[in-house]
């Protein structure tokens, strides 16, 4: 009679424990011994609290979009991004009416009810692809302590919100005794992965096809593993990148939102020119303070409330000026940093946008999007049915592909493109 396997099997070896996912596997790595010489790389920040339709978006098709108040602030990168409208997740009723900032980049469905599980969120999925070509496959940032990102398991991922600690984390080598722990603690995960070796090749012996096929997968994955165990080693060898300029200092005062998002925003040119990694996130959240903005005396989370009032929604355009501000700020380093005869705007793909179409009504549909730069055919205002809206998934399949990614399908998808938008 054929022995089961439990779900909570084990391989055991000289004390050691690995769990043994029963069908989750990790995807296969891109090969990092020819690496392109103007990689890809993808940005995506979001706004949590939303950003007012009505400054963004025209009042109508035939209306310049380049004369709402927003596109103003942007004026001067309107030939390098493309404004969407009727775009969004479906079925993003949660917990509350917030809850949909953990969707973002994932589309995972009704968010923070009974039962939910998020899915892994573009950047990570791409991580896994091409990640174990820089020294760090990902950086998740926040200016508050929630993030985007989230694994195949769907946890999320936490954020560094210290600028310094960023730039000490990409800039920085570590003190010999430092580096010598970084490298024990390399060397002791890929020992615990040649313990289990023996266990996994006996365990094979004993399942059946269909089982034998899922351990192959797992195994796959575990010398995955194995390969980026090694490669850590080796990046922990390489001293790392010099800057050529002072570490930032930090804003302790947590209510400046602004303040530390262009700080954070400062930060992301550097680290994608060095090529320390290729995929960033930010989450910029709205908090329930006061911002110290001139002329905005209500906290940030009450104005996103505004209920129509047009005082309040003056404050709210202080504020939201101000983001977009600074995204503007982030187009230009990253315009004004070169590769070749590109600049590194030109090979990064950066999402801008938020997970309300409209706050005051935790509204989910129609959500503000622009992406620029990444080598797209930019400069258009593309606008979709306010009704029926075309899922967001499908620009991030666009996305995933421009990637290098051979996919088909994320999330909600249910194309490979959207309609009128394209590579140049």
């Amino acid at each position: 009679m054929r022995r089961s396997i439990n779900r909570r099997l084990f391989l055991r070896s000289s004390g050691i424990a690995v769990a043994l996912p029963f069908l989750d596997v990790m995807g296969l790595r891109a090969d990092s011994s020819n690496p392109s010489s103007n990689p890809k790389r993808m940005v995506a920040i979001c706004t949590s609290l939303g950003i007012h339709a009505p400054f963004l978006f025209p009042e109508n098709v035939e209306a310049n979009y380049l004369l709402t108040p927003y596109m103003q602030i942007l004026q001067e990168h309107h030939r390098d991004l493309t404004l969407f409208s009727g775009l969004s997740h479906p079925d993003q009723a949660g917990a509350d009416g917030h809850t949909s900032e953990q969707t973002w980049l994932t589309s995972a469905k009704n968010p923070g009810l009974g039962g939910f599980r998020n899915t892994i969120s573009i950047d990570q999925l791409v991580a896994e692809k091409i990640g174990v070509e820089t020294r760090f496959p990902s950086l998740v940032l926040g200016t508050n302590h929630a993030s985007q990102s989230y694994t195949r398991s769907g946890v999320m991922i936490p954020p560094e919100v210290r600028p310094s600690r960023v730039f000490e984390k990409l800039f920085l080598d570590g003190k010999p005794e430092e580096v010598a722990t970084q490298m024990r603690k390399i060397r002791e995960g890929r020992s615990i992965m040649d313990a289990v070796a023996e266990e996994a090749k006996r365990l094979g012996s004993r399942v059946s096809h269909d089982d034998r096929h899922k351990l192959a997968e797992y195994f796959q994955a575990v010398r995955e593993m194995e390969q980026r165990l090694a490669l850590a080693e080796e990046w922990s060898r390489k001293p790392k990148p010099n800057p050529g300029i002072a570490p930032p200092q930090d804003i302790d005062d947590e209510k400046d939102l602004i303040g530390r998002m262009r700080l954070l925003m400062q930060l992301i040119p550097l680290a994608l020119q060095t090529d320390s990694t290729r995929l960033i996130t930010v989450l910029v959240q709205g908090r329930n303070d006061v911002p110290p903005i001139p002329g905005v005396n209500i906290d940030h989370h009450n104005l996103s409330h505004h209920g129509q009032d047009e005082a309040k929604i003056q404050q709210l355009k202080l504020i939201e000026a101000a983001e977009f501000q600074a995204f503007g700020e982030l187009l230009t380093g990253l315009k004004q940093k070169t590769e070749g005869e590109t600049t590194l705007l030109d090979q990064t793909m950066v999402l801008f946008g938020s997970n309300l179409g409209n706050a005051n009504s935790h509204d989910t549909r129609n959500l503000p999007i622009l992406l620029a730069g990444g080598g797209f055919r930019h400069g258009h205002y593309r606008t979709f049915d306010q009704k029926n809206n075309i899922p967001l998934c499908n620009l991030f399949v666009q996305m995933l592909q421009h990637m290098g990614l051979e996919a088909e399908s994320f999330g909600s998808s249910t194309s490979t493109s959207v309609p009128g938008f394209e590579s140049s």
